[in-house]
């Protein structure tokens, strides 16, 4: 379960010999002959083997390779074996196993140990789950060595010094300077952490891009634009200014932002939260009050961009102006943690499609959208050499987090409080720099010539086949109904089949 195909072991050897044609033993001469084929089996007849019991599971193969010949499994040797690929016991998706785990422990007596009619019972809810792991099919199939670089990666932009906590909101002058955390989370729920990842923090500007993919998902692209443009200003990202339409550039500065608070203020802040509980995967998302309420009594420059937007009549019809800016300033004040933030960037990152859930959060257009306008406006005036150098989407925040999104592939979040003198967090943009640097992940890298870059994606050369997002159970019965799970590889072989089968998993995904 380590390669693309699956080794045959010993236990399901039979006798050699030449290759067999006409019908298989198990259906010669009876109801089912015919379906053998010249030289050896048809699909069919595996598949019926399998359903007869005569060739192994899934669930046989997933054993077996983590048993390595003994017949019981230590518990703690399937954990491990689990998180080496990037699962967490936590993930909702393999709440059935570790709640069917939790629950054989408590009832048997050899509760360390599992033999293989436990553990069957243990992993059959999340098989499709569990064989992707674990036959290194998803997106990143060396998590281990890629997690290693990142915790390198971490290091070095640790020992960066310099940059100032943001102090004109006073709440968040209280922060440690020493503060350091990455997180990341694939577009198949891989995930990894190393530094202050637990702490909660305010999403401050971070959470502009978020409030935009809400505006486009409800309310479509072309009402949203009718209010706010698409271009980078060239300005700070508080100044006093609009484009020549009287509307201002973008949804990544603070005018911006105000005006797309005002086209989703009939959502209430409950149902906002709600809906980024959603992309974080039901992790931690809290508020500060304290920070709201310092936000109110120190945002005189809000107040001011507000009511020059109301002057030039930027607001829907019938907006109450200061309502919004109460508004505006809750959403700034909404906290995450790096880890519960990591899963909204990988929801961006796997087309609005949560990872850890498998639910749609966010339409494409809504998730194009956004990424596009992270990527030319998202790090105030340092944007266009960001694109430049690192080539991927990303927002800043002035509590010190990095949202950064690389598409199809993962979201991460890095949250250090010190701020260079574009209010972008120093140890932020090296670690970014220094990420596509080693990886190829750079928006304008070329994924056939990428001589010194390490390619995370790849394995051997190998590219990955992804199923997309579904639902795994609707997919395991997909399979048991209507696709062949079994296939013979080597057609050619003058041996005998049954010793010398391979099996791989033949899901919809390998097919397109």
């Amino acid at each position: 379960l380590t390669g693309e195909v699956l080794q045959p072991l010993s236990i399901f050897v039979a006798s050699s010999g030449p290759a067999r044609s006409g019908p298989c033993p198990s259906c010669a001469g009876g109801p089912r002959a015919g379906h053998g084929t010249p030289g050896g089996v048809s699909q069919e007849c595996i598949f019926f083997k399998v359903k007869q019991g005569l060739l192994p599971s899934l669930e046989d193969l997933l054993f077996y390779t983590i048993a390595e010949g003994q017949e019981k499994i230590p518990v703690h040797k399937f954990i491990t074996a689990l998180k080496s690929t990037g699962l967490r016991t936590s993930d909702p998706r393999l709440k059935e196993c570790m709640d069917m785990l939790r629950l054989t422990l408590q009832t048997t007596s050899d509760g360390v140990m599992l033999d293989k009619d436990l553990f069957k019972k243990c992993v059959q809810s999340n098989i499709v789950l569990l064989t992707q792991a674990f036959r290194r099919k998803f997106v990143i199939p060396d998590f281990m060595s890629f997690t290693s670089h990142i915790d390198e990666l971490y290091e070095s932009a640790k020992k960066q010094s310099g940059g100032k906590v943001a102090d004109y909101i006073p709440q968040l002058a209280k922060f440690s300077p020493d503060l350091w955390g990455v997180s990341l989370c694939t577009v198949d729920g891989q995930r990894h952490s190393v530094g202050d990842t637990k702490v909660p923090f305010c999403l401050q500007s971070c959470v502009k891009p978020l409030k935009y993919a809400i505006a486009v998902n409800d309310l479509g692209t072309e009402y949203v634009h009718r209010y706010v443009g698409k271009e980078p200003s060239g300005l700070r990202f508080n100044k006093l200014f609009l484009n020549e339409d009287d509307r201002p550039h973008n949804p990544m500065v603070n005018a911006g932002a105000i005006v797309i608070t005002s086209l989703i203020k009939v959502k209430n802040s409950f149902l906002v939260m709600q809906f980024m509980n959603k992309m974080a995967g039901n992790e931690y998302v809290g508020f500060s009050n304290a920070t709201f309420q310092s936000e109110r009594e120190s945002g005189d420059r809000n107040f001011a961009i507000g009511y020059y937007l109301k002057e030039k009549k930027c607001f829907p019809e019938g907006t109450d102006m200061v309502a919004i800016l109460d508004f505006y300033f809750q959403l700034c004040s909404i906290e995450v943690t790096c880890e519960s933030a990591s899963v909204m960037a990988a929801t961006l990152a796997n087309g609005g499609f949560c990872p850890i859930t498998g639910e749609r959060v966010l339409s494409p257009e809504a998730v194009r959208n956004t990424l596009s306008l992270m990527h030319s406006c998202g790090m105030y005036d340092f944007s266009g050499q960001f694109a430049f150098h690192v080539g991927l989407p990303a927002k800043s925040g002035v509590a010190g987090g990095i949202l950064l999104v690389v598409p199809n592939v993962m979201g991460l979040m890095c949250w250090s409080p010190p701020l260079d003198k574009m209010g972008n967090s120093v140890k932020g943009i090296h670690f970014c720099h220094d990420l596509v640097s080693l990886c190829n992940f750079h928006n304008y890298d070329n994924l056939r010539h990428f001589a010194k870059k390490l390619d995370p994606r790849r394995e051997g050369g190998d590219q990955r086949h992804s199923f997309g997002p579904m639902d795994y159970e609707n997919l395991q019965q997909e399979l048991a109904l209507k696709e062949t799970v079994w296939k013979k590889v080597s057609p050619e072989s003058n041996e005998d089949i049954s010793r010398t089968v391979v099996y791989r998993m033949e899901g919809r995904g390998e097919q397109n």
